[in-house]
């Protein structure tokens, strides 16, 4: 009964959150444009039409992934560039953190106005979010193998590539998921900051289009696909991490 609580547990809580949140507005009487209530963001999810919610969701998901993609894709290289020369490190850690420290919200126009108004300027935006948690975590954990392993490869005269893949990695592994996992919901959310500023299809557009409409039963209604969206990115990570590298989710790796 109680390992069946514990599994139960956050269900529990959220039909209790929905519940509270469904009462305590028809008691208080709250206008649905101020807060709508979990029914009628349930009748204005229906209402909208699924090939609309699909078309949406698609728009900001591809953005999400491709956007995440190249975040990968730049993060692994520039954390062993880091990890392999003191100047590298002192010369591109400092940008890193610049470009992180500057809000995006701020400069996705700029970068719109550069890029045009296409699909380009948003993957760039989501890129420059997710990006940097993946750099640092994967230079930190590559940092972390142990200087006497190092020295003994290079005393054995080991390849640079045959250090980072066979002594290196093993140790990055653990903190390089954790950061993919925490970059799938900043990719996420740099894909709707993407739409609030150019777009003309997305869940963040759509946001933005219906409390400007007064229409906060949908806009919370994307925002519930979004939430569900990131939460699937999570796990998918999750899975990928259990299936390709079951040995980095043991306590002792943490």
């Amino acid at each position: 009964m109680g390992a069946l609580l514990m599994r139960l547990a956050p269900l529990l809580a959220f039909v209790v959150v929905l519940i509270a949140w469904e009462v305590g507005c028809r008691v208080f009487a709250v206008p649905p444009f101020v807060l709508p209530t979990p029914s009628s963001i349930v009748l204005a999810a229906t209402g909208f039409g699924a090939a609309a919610w699909a078309g949406h969701a698609w728009a900001t998901v591809q953005v999400a992934l491709l956007g995440y993609g190249v975040a990968v894709a730049l993060s692994l290289p520039l954390a062993m560039a880091i990890t392999r020369s003191r100047l590298l490190s002192r010369t591109l850690v400092p940008w890193l953190v610049v470009i992180q420290s500057t809000p995006i919200v701020a400069i996705a126009p700029i970068i719109v106005v550069t890029l045009g108004a296409g699909v380009l300027p948003r993957v760039v935006i989501t890129t420059l979010i997710s990006f940097f948690p993946i750099v640092i975590a994967t230079a930190t954990g590559l940092a972390a193998a142990p200087p006497e392993l190092i020295e003994l490869s290079r005393s054995l005269r080991a390849t640079a590539a045959r250090e980072y893949t066979q002594i290196r990695m093993p140790y990055a592994v653990p903190h390089l998921f954790g950061a993919l996992k925490v970059a799938t919901t900043l990719s996420v959310i740099g894909a709707v900051v993407a739409e609030f500023v150019a777009a003309e299809k997305g869940l963040g557009y759509l946001i933005l289009f219906s409390t400007s409409s007064f229409k906060v039963p949908v806009a919370f209604a994307a925002l519930g696909i979004l939430v569900v969206c990131s939460l699937l990115f999570y796990l998918l990570i999750g899975w990928l991490q259990g299936r390709l590298f079951p040995w980095s989710l043991a306590p002792s790796s943490s």
